[in-house]
Parts: structure tokens; sequence; C-alpha cells
């Protein structure tokens, strides 16, 4: 953080580096401001910058270190210069969303460091240019720019730098589906990371935010949920709560995969609060997540909302998708899909899983068997390299779904009950749920409507568990099909007598002669079935009679 002191430090100065130290960051920000007054110096500028940076104060950060980088430069220290310009390029991205604005201020940082040699700054100015390449999809790059951070850090007796580097090349390692030895090199980072190896705390919390975001990648819940309770401990001993604060987003998605939704709930609200103040683009990763939330929980013209306000967000994407297909509109959910996938390259294999399951259900559905099929193989060649059980199971159900479509019963339902098998061991109550509505309708299909009813009675319980209203009335309305008692009572002796001579074939006028009634009687039965079996036509009634084993 702190530049080269080739100047003298003022007593100011020397007070504002020693708070910074001790993470007083409104007596840093007083010391500093006072030594620029007394003596503007870029060094003094750079430290008010920081300052400002803990503070979340934009408009000193902003202009402390542009006015540091002039300083620099003035002076022709071009590798001080370089480190300033580097988080100018960062900071513009984190606090302001202008990417374009971060890829000048990048772009000079390398200007300035080229044919200078190696250095510290060049080390550190590959980690961040990684940290771009990486979240616009191109993991080789980020690879090995990490690969050649964690070098310098090395040369240059930085463990922050090394580590960075190495929490970099695993970050671009799991996107590009080498998961195992991408978690490896993610788990050695963050572990010197919490161990206050590092000498900065932003890098310890950079790093840890990397470990927390490849699990929710993966769908390792569980290894996600155990870093985030180290990660918490480390913030509030440390007083970070910036820093935790930008993490609890993705701990969020844990516990809404996990069924928790009131906690979930309670950490995204804070979240929101906090980062809609300190880092407004950041906050938008909390209010997708509370959309996702909302669609489970069956408030879609919420959830709508929150996917149309982020529209551009990679999440609020998908959850536009899930919520087509929740509407029954698998045409759309396509189009989703299909967006999202535009904007995750081939390189970015683990990325790519979440549009590819939402593009092969929807495309089942909507009867595209090809488009389905091509979505399917690509998921589980993606998932083959993914060893959890929540990307099993979501390959096992879109298996399963793709097979009921092609009318294939017996894969369809061993598909269903390994999605249900998977689910249940990874502790995803919501998914289980669907799954074994799933697999109820396969079951009820193969005549098997004891097994069915069990699945769908579990279903039910699980959805209202949790929360998930729509969902639940679905499980609900699942379970009144597959009663057959209760279906019996549903219509009356003469109802089930008129309604088999409709299926025969026979008018109402010949129905009524039949059964000695008069017309006018025999229609108002035929409304009340209409309306019991919940159909619009004759015919539907017929069907859902049938389906059912009332007549």
């Amino acid at each position: 953080m702190k530049a080269r002191a080739e100047p003298a430090e003022t007593q100011n100065e020397a007070a504002g580096w020693s708070a910074l130290a001790r993470r007083d960051w409104d007596a840093a920000w007083r010391r500093f401001a006072a030594a620029v007054a007394e003596h503007e110096t870029a060094e003094a500028l750079e430290g008010l910058s920081w300052a400002a940076w803990w503070r979340a104060d934009l408009d000193t950060l902003f202009d402390a270190r542009e006015r540091a980088y002039r300083a620099y430069r003035a002076t022709g220290r071009n590798r001080d210069a370089a480190r300033v310009a580097a988080w100018l390029g960062t900071d513009s991205v984190d606090f302001r969303g202008e990417i374009a604005v971060a890829q000048g201020w990048l772009r000079r940082a390398r200007g300035l460091l080229e044919g200078d040699g190696a250095s510290p700054e060049l080390g550190w100015l590959d980690v961040h240019e990684a940290e771009k390449l990486l979240f616009a999809g191109h993991s080789e790059q980020a690879r090995e720019l990490g690969t050649r951070a964690a070098v310098h850090g090395r040369a240059f007796g930085i463990v922050d730098l090394e580590m960075m580097g190495l929490a970099t090349q695993g970050l671009a390692l799991v996107r590009q589906g080498n998961v195992d030895e991408g978690l490896d090199r993610l788990s050695e980072a963050t572990t010197a990371a919490l161990a206050d190896e590092f000498t900065e705390l932003w890098s310890a919390g950079w790093c840890c935010c990397y470990m927390i975001y490849a699990c929710e990648q993966v769908r390792d819940y569980d290894r996600a949920a155990q870093w985030c309770r180290k990660v918490e401990a480390w913030s509030q001993r440390l007083n970070l709560q910036l820093l935790n604060r930008a993490c609890r987003a993705n701990y969020a998605g844990v516990l809404i995969w996990r069924g928790t939704w009131q906690q979930a709930e309670s950490e995204l609200a804070e979240s929101i609060s906090l980062l809609a103040q300190l880092r407004p683009p950041t906050a938008l990763d909390a209010s997708v997540r509370l959309g996702e939330l909302r669609r489970r929980q069956g408030r879609y013209n919420e959830a709508a909302a929150i996917f149309e306000q982020a529209s551009e967000h990679p999440l609020a994407i998908l959850g536009a998708g899930e919520l087509s297909l929740d509407l029954d509109e698998p045409g759309i959910a396509c189009e989703r899909a299909q967006e999202y996938l535009r904007q995750a390259s081939p390189d970015a294999a683990t990325y790519r899983v979440a549009g590819l399951e939402l593009l092969a259900r929807a495309a089942a559905i909507r009867g595209d068997l090809d488009l389905a099929g091509s979505a399917l193989q690509e998921l589980s060649t993606i998932a083959e390299r993914i060893p959890t059980d929540p990307v099993r199971a979501s390959v096992a159900y879109v298996r399963g779904a793709v097979a009921s479509a092609r009318g294939e019963g017996d894969r369809a339902r061993i598909a269903f009950e390994d999605a249900v098998r998977y689910y249940h061991r990874a502790r995803a109550p919501f998914e289980e749920a669907l799954s074994r509505m799933a697999l109820s309708r396969q079951l009820d299909q193969a005549g098997r409507t004891p097994q069915a009813l069990h699945h769908a009675q579990a279903a039910a319980q699980l959805l209202h568990d949790v929360g998930a209203a729509k969902a639940a009335e679905s499980a609900d309305a699942l379970i009144r099909t597959l009663e057959p008692a209760k279906h019996v009572a549903l219509l009356t002796a003469r109802e089930r007598e008129i309604l088999r001579l409709v299926a025969a074939g026979e008018t109402n006028r010949t129905i009524a002669g039949l059964l000695v009634l008069s017309e006018h009687t025999v229609n108002r039965h035929i409304t009340n079935v209409l309306t019991k079996l919940d159909t619009g036509s004759r015919s539907a009634a017929v069907a859902e009679a049938l389906r059912r084993g009332l007549i």
C-alpha cells in the first residue's frame, strides 16, 4: 500500500500511516488531510486515498488518487504512478462500474512499467488485470497473469502478492473446469490470508472473496459455508465489516440453497443496504440473489422487478429465465439461457453450467429435443470435472427432463431418482422437492400411484417448510390427483355415470333419454363435472377423469 518514502515524511503523514496500520480509518483520514494541507506530496495524497478507500469516501478517494498519480508522474516515479493507476482502474469498476475507464487506467499502468524490468508493481498490475479478465470470461489469460504474479511475489518476498497470484490461478482453473487443482490453490492462499500472513488487509479480503466465489461457482456449498464462517470470524476480529459484507452476498446464496430463507433474507437486506452506500455496483450481487429468493418464494412480481432493474447482471438473466419457466413460458426461458451463454466463453466452463441447465430444461418443455440434447451433452461433459453432489444432481434432473420429453419413461424415472438422492445428500430442500415432483409424475404415468403419492407428499412437506408458496400449491395439486379415495368423492355417482356416457360419445339429449332425466339436468351435471375437474370442455373432462381413474 505505502509508497517508497523518498522525501522525508511529515509528522502528520507518519501518523497517518500509523493510523492505517492500526485500522483507525478516521484518524488516518484526518492526519493525511492535514499532511496534504501542510505540504502536498504524492505520498500524503496516496495515504489519504487509502484512508478514504476504507471509509468509502469516494469523492476524496478518486480525487486523492488522481492527484497522487500526477504528482508521481511529475517527479518521474513511474512505478509509483503505475501502482496508483492500477488501483484507479480497480476502483473505477468496484465503486462506479466504469469498465471503460478502468481499462484506460490499467493500460496506462502497463505502459509506465514497460521496459522497467521485474517489480512488485508489475506483479500487482498482473493481479488487477487478471481480475477483470476472469469476470470477462478470459480464464486462460487470467491464469497466466496469476502465475506471473506469484513468481514476482516469491522473487520479492511479498507473501500477499505470491498468494494472490496463487488465488488468481486457482479461480481461473476452477472456471476452466479444473476444479480440484483450482480449489487446492485457493485453499492454500486463503489459509495464508486468514492466518495473518498477508501484510495488507485488502489483499487478504480479496483472496477470501475469490475462495467463496469459486465454491459458489461449482456449488460446493459445504466448503463455502466452512470458509464463510472462517472469513466472518476473521473480519469480526479485525473489525473489517466492509470486506466481510462484500462476501456475504455469496454466503446468502449458500443459505438460499440450504433452505434457510429467513436468514438469507436478513443477510441480503443488510448487504444491499450497506453496499448501496459503499459500493453500488457490488450491491447488485446481493440484489439479484434477493430476486432469486423471491422467485423461489413464489413472489413472482417482486422477482421480476428485481431482475428487470439489474437486467444486465448474469444472475438476473438466469433468474428471469427460471421465472419464465415458472410462468410456463419455455420459449422466453430458452432466450434468456442463450443470452447468458453468449456471455460465457467456452474457456469459462463452470460459468456455463447454470445456463446449459436452464437451456436444456426449457428446450425439453418446448419440445425442441435437438437443442435440449446438445445442451445436456455439453453440461454432462463439463460436470464430469466438477465433483460435487449439487452438480451431479443438476445433471441427473436435466437428464430426466430430456428423457421424459422423449417419452423414455424408465430412463426419466432413474434420472429423477438420482436427482432426488443427490439433492437430499446436498441438503437442498427446494431442488429435492422439485425432483420428487418430477419423479412422482413419472411414477404415476407408469401406473405406480402409491409410490408417486409418497414422493408428492414428501415434496409438498419440503416446500411448505421452506416457504415456497407457489411450488407448494403445485405439489398439493399433484397430491389431489394421486389420492384415489378423494378423486371418487370428488364426483357423485350420477356425475360419474353421465361422464362415462359422454366418454362413449353420447350427446346430452341421448344421455337424458337413457337415464330418464331432463336435458337441463344433464347439462347441469356436466357443468358441475367441468368445474370439479377444472377443465373447459367435455373432451378435456373425459381425458382428466381417465387420467385420474374416475371412470
